[in-house]
């Protein structure tokens, strides 16, 4: 009888306190969003992940034997069939830099402008490539932007200083000679291994005695 009168209780209150009924639906959908995404991800998501991870070995292989060719059309189908996974991901960025090594810098380009990868230093990568193709398309002006953009995703002694002496070469191409300039100074007053090591100087000279 008690309880009876409780679950009576309870639908009194419900219906006599809108603002209680909403808040009830609101957390309810809360709660099934979050076992409905749990579910999927168990499912769904990490099998997927697993079966992706497996999927570019065969691609990364023929090209580590320099099998461009078969190296594409294993990493196309890898691709296709898991676009989202890292997996997929990364096929994908190993299929741009295939098309690369064939010259086929807009097919490689397309590529790699579709991939998206959380690791901060693929990431910077799969940027700079894209410069490599635009530079190699001798659309400079958008190699310089975004040789530029990736210089300044990760500030570090490698690929910072890297992407800034690609970004002053194209700059020479486009006779922009004060960004060009920019640029190696940038590698001379921050990055003093690399500065060594490529005589960053005779290139500053070259460019500043350019009008």
């Amino acid at each position: 009888m008690s309880n009876n009168t409780s679950f009576s209780s309870v639908k009194k209150q419900f219906a006599n306190n809108p603002q209680l009924k909403r808040i009830t639906i609101i957390v309810g959908a809360v709660v099934l969003l979050i076992g409905g995404y749990i579910l999927y991800h168990q499912f769904v998501v990490v099998p997927g992940e697993e079966k992706a991870a497996d999927s570019y070995y065969e691609g990364l292989n023929y090209a580590s034997k320099d099998s461009t060719d078969a190296a594409i059309e294993s990493l196309r189908a890898q691709v296709k069939k898991y676009d989202g996974y890292k997996g997929g991901e990364i096929a994908q960025y190993t299929l741009g830099r295939q098309y690369m090594n064939k010259g086929e810098f807009k097919k490689a380009l397309t590529e790699l402008e579709g991939v998206d990868l959380n690791d901060t230093y693929n990431s910077v990568l799969v940027v700079g490539l894209q410069g490599d193709c635009q530079s190699e398309l001798k659309q400079y002006k958008e190699a310089l932007d975004l040789y530029e953009e990736a210089a300044g995703m990760d500030d570090n002694e490698f690929t910072t200083p890297m992407f800034l002496f690609k970004a002053a070469m194209v700059a020479e191409e486009l006779k922009d000679w004060e960004k060009a300039k920019e640029n190696y100074e940038k590698i001379r007053d921050g990055y003093k291994m690399y500065y060594d090591q490529r005589q960053i100087e005779k290139y500053l000279a070259r460019v500043s005695n350019r009008k």
